[in-house]
C-alpha cells in the first residue's frame, strides 16, 4: 500500500506547492511510483507539473463531489515521471457541494484505497488553510509533511497545525501521524532562521528533517516552464536538496517498516 503524505501547513507561501512537485519529481528519479494529487483550487502543483488546468475537464473536484475514479482522472505528465490527479478552479465548489454529503470528510481516502497498491507514495497538495479539503487530505493521509519557513510567526502557525493534526488523529483517523517538518526558503546567514531552525530541533527533535531547501532562483523559474526543477536545472541547489529530501524519506519508511516488521515477529503466538 502507498504512503500517503500531505504536504500542509495553514500558512501560505511557505513552498507546499513547490515540495509536492519537486518531491514528486524526486521520488520518481528513484523510481518509485508516485501519484501527486492537487487539492488547492489554484490549480498550482498541476500546472507545475505539465497539466494546463485549463483543459482539465474532470480533475480533483469530479472524485471529491461526483465520485469520478481517480483513474479516470490521472493525467501522466512528461517529462514529469509521476502521474497527476489535477485540480482547478472548480475545486472551490466542492466544499458547497459537500455540507450536506454524509462521510463527506472521507470522499478522497475512499477514492485513493482504490489505487492505493499502484503507488509507492501518493503526495497531496493542501490549500493553505483548513477547510473541507483539508481535511479530507489529512483523513486521507498516514503521514504529514510539514513545510515552513524559519522565522518567528511560523513557530505559532506550526503550533496550530500540529494541534489541528493530533485532533484529527484522535478522532477520525489514527493511523495520522506527522512524518517531518521541513525548512523552506533557508538562509543561514540570517540569524533568525538559526534560532528558529535551533528551537525546532529542540522541539521536535528527529521530526525536523535534516535536509534544508534554500532559497533558490531555479525552483522559482521551474513552474512557469512546466517542469519540476530537477528538468529545468537538475544542477541547481534547489534540484539537489529535493533529491536530498526523497532519500531522507525513502530511508526513514524503510527504517519504519523494518521497526514494524521486528516488533511483528516478537509478539508472542499462541
Amino acid at each position: 500500500m502507498a504512503n500517503i503524505l500531505a504536504i500542509a501547513n495553514q500558512k501560505g507561501g511557505v513552498g507546499k506547492t513547490t515540495t509536492c512537485v519537486n518531491l514528486a519529481a524526486a521520488l520518481a528519479a528513484m523510481k518509485k511510483r508516485v501519484l501527486l494529487v492537487d487539492l488547492d483550487p489554484q490549480g498550482n502543483a498541476t500546472m507545475a507539473s505539465g497539466v494546463d488546468k485549463y483543459t482539465v475537464e474532470v480533475g480533483a473536484y469530479d472524485v471529491l463531489v461526483h465520485m469520478a475514479t481517480v483513474a479516470e482522472v490521472i493525467q501522466r505528465p512528461v517529462p514529469a515521471g509521476y502521474h497527476v490527479l489535477p485540480a482547478n478552479s472548480d475545486l472551490t465548489a466542492a466544499e458547497v457541494e459537500l455540507v450536506n454529503v454524509e462521510n463527506k470528510e472521507r470522499r478522497l481516502r475512499a477514492a485513493l484505497a482504490v489505487v492505493s497498491a499502484a503507488y509507492d507514495y501518493i503526495l497531496i497538495d493542501c490549500p493553505p488553510s483548513l477547510n473541507m479539503l483539508t481535511l479530507n487530505a489529512l483523513v486521507a493521509a498516514n503521514g504529514v509533511l510539514v513545510t515552513m519557513q524559519c522565522e518567528y510567526f511560523a513557530l505559532e502557525g506550526l503550533s496550530d497545525l500540529l494541534g489541528t493534526v493530533g485532533r484529527i488523529a484522535q478522532t477520525v483517523n489514527p493511523e495520522l501521524t506527522v512524518t517531518g517538518i521541513l525548512r523552506t526558503m533557508y538562509d543561514p546567514r540570517n540569524s533568525l532562521t538559526n534560532e528558529v531552525s535551533s528551537q525546532l530541533h529542540t522541539h521536535f527533535g528527529d521530526k525536523v528533517f535534516r535536509t534544508v531547501v534554500p532559497r533558490n532562483i531555479r525552483l522559482a523559474e521551474a513552474p512557469s516552464h512546466g517542469v519540476p526543477a530537477m528538468y529545468y536545472d537538475r544542477y541547481s541547489r534547489g534540484a539537489k536538496a529535493y533529491m536530498a529530501l526523497a532519500g531522507e524519506i525513502v530511508r526513514r519508511a524503510d527504517l519504519e517498516s523494518a521497526t514494524a516488521e521486528l516488533a511483528a515477529l516478537a509478539q508472542p503466538t499462541d
